[in-house]
């Protein structure tokens, strides 16, 4: 591999060439910095071992130079952050194991995550052969205990194989096999961390399929298991698990070629420190987790029904994603998305699709009009059983793709729906006290602003009094 690329990005790099210039004390650059190098991408966070001087000391000296802001992350293993002034690039400081710069890189998980660079000399520490390994695009794991130690390295296997798209050795597969029981020990919070990392990558698919071969997916979501029991029908061509998996593989595909104002979109860091595109992949692989419970077969026809599944699969959702650590605001897209998923297809399959129609569906979903478009494009390009011909796909594509359209070209026209009344204003009006009824009073004058049959306060007055007459 030519190594020379690594040396120029570094001595091309203003805030370690600075730090070195500054500094004499021996400091390598390791892990994540040095993969997107030789991938080619912009560093932003930047990994550092410090040799000869106490991590916290040295963390402290580089925060005053570069006028960043000091983060102790891990007291216990000196670990520190210096976020920077930008508050985009960062550093984290630390001292290797055992002040050893060996035994900290062949206690790493993935070789090609164990390569260290002096960036004072620009010197290259490859113990572990990670750099043969990246050239090969392989992934070897150094020791098998190292994944005993912190079984979390598990799941980082198949984050990088997500992000990477690098084949994962046979040996380190059967290591995934053997310890797969113990996924479950690591602090929720991580694994959450690792997940959303993995969704992050183009290869989520793949790396979920790999899981399933290691025995370590249905032991994270329980939910696999019954996926698996559900067969293909005559709109499906595979059974549940795989079709969700599909799901997740036509999105990724459908991000590559979309619309720039899409991409934009799905790239927006809206909650959970993730992208909405990868809240989205893993929103697929769980959109049909209500299908099993909700699953029977006709006794005349023999066709498979799965009523209200999506009503029943985002109730689950809130259960599963609170064990793994997810917050409220990631649990409350997913919850949406699932409940969502085929609202865009049955919008688009109204006998005349007016922009009446369209724009209810806008106020409806608001800003996550394109997620719900793109999920229902992903399941209709999951499920081709026998029933389902190739002009049914391409109307429905197309369709979607007018939704789409509308949605975009509205943007800046659209305004959100004014608030005619609230709940203290009906009970005042309607002398009645918090009830179910109030609920329907409620949930009835947002349907009718949705279909726009209402606009005004007035309006909004004499549409709940003739409802209260009923």
């Amino acid at each position: 591999m030519n190594t020379q690329i690594i040396k120029n990005s570094i001595a091309n790099d203003e805030i370690l060439n600075n730090i070195s210039s500054f500094f004499d004390n021996d400091i390598w650059l390791v892990g994540g910095a040095i993969r997107d190098i030789l991938l080619g991408k912009e560093i932003f966070d930047r990994d550092l071992i410090v040799t000869d001087c106490d991590a916290k000391e040295f963390s402290l000296k580089v925060t005053e130079f570069l006028g960043g802001k000091f983060i102790p992350l891990d007291e216990e293993n000196k670990i520190y952050r210096v976020v920077l002034e930008d508050k985009k690039n960062y550093l984290d400081i630390t001292n290797p194991i055992e002040n050893s710069l060996e035994k900290d890189i062949l206690r790493r998980d993935l070789r090609v995550n164990a390569v260290a660079v002096n960036i004072k000399t620009g010197g290259i520490y490859d113990l572990a052969n990670g750099l043969n390994d990246f050239e090969n695009k392989v992934l070897n794991g150094i020791a098998e205990t190292n994944f005993t130690d912190d079984p979390l390295r598990l799941l980082r296997i198949f984050r990088f194989h997500s992000v990477l798209g690098f084949e994962i050795s046979q040996e380190l597969m059967q290591i995934a096999k053997k310890y797969a029981q113990l996924i479950n020990k690591p602090a929720k919070e991580r694994v959450e961390y690792e997940l959303m990392k993995l969704f992050s990558g183009q290869f989520a698919h793949s790396a979920l399929l790999k899981m399933e071969e290691c025995g370590i997916l249905d032991l994270i979501f329980p939910f696999v298991k019954e996926l698996k029991q559900v067969p293909p029908n005559a709109h499906h061509h595979l059974d549940l698990f795989h079709h969700s998996i599909e799901t997740v593989r036509q999105i990724e595909l459908l991000y590559k070629t979309s619309l720039p104002e899409v991409k934009t979109h799905l790239d927006k860091v809206d909650f959970g420190g993730f992208s909405r595109l990868a809240h989205l992949k893993l929103a697929a692989f769980m959109h049909d987790i209500g299908k099993f419970s909700t699953w029977f077969i006709e006794e005349d026809t023999g066709r498979h029904r799965f009523y209200k599944h999506d009503d029943v699969g985002s109730k689950m959702a809130p259960e599963i994603l609170k064990k793994l650590a997810f917050s409220n605001k990631q649990i409350k897209y997913i919850q949406k998305m699932i409940k969502n998923h085929m609202y865009a297809t049955m919008v688009v399959c109204s006998p005349e699709l007016t922009d009446k129609i369209m724009m209810r569906y806008v106020r409806k979903m608001e800003d996550d009009s394109i997620d719900a478009i793109i999920i229902g494009k992903a399941d209709r390009l999951s499920a081709l059983g026998p029933e389902i011909t190739k002009e049914m796909v391409d109307k429905n594509l197309s369709l979607l793709d007018k939704l789409l359209k509308f949605y975009i070209d509205s943007l800046e026209t659209i305004k959100p729906l004014p608030k005619l009344l609230d709940g203290n204003e009906i009970m005042e009006m309607l002398n009645i006290t918090p009830s179910p009824k109030l609920g329907r009073i409620l949930n009835e004058l947002n349907e009718a602003q949705l279909n726009g049959d209402i606009s005004t306060k007035e309006q909004a007055v004499a549409f709940v009094k003739n409802l209260n007459k009923r």
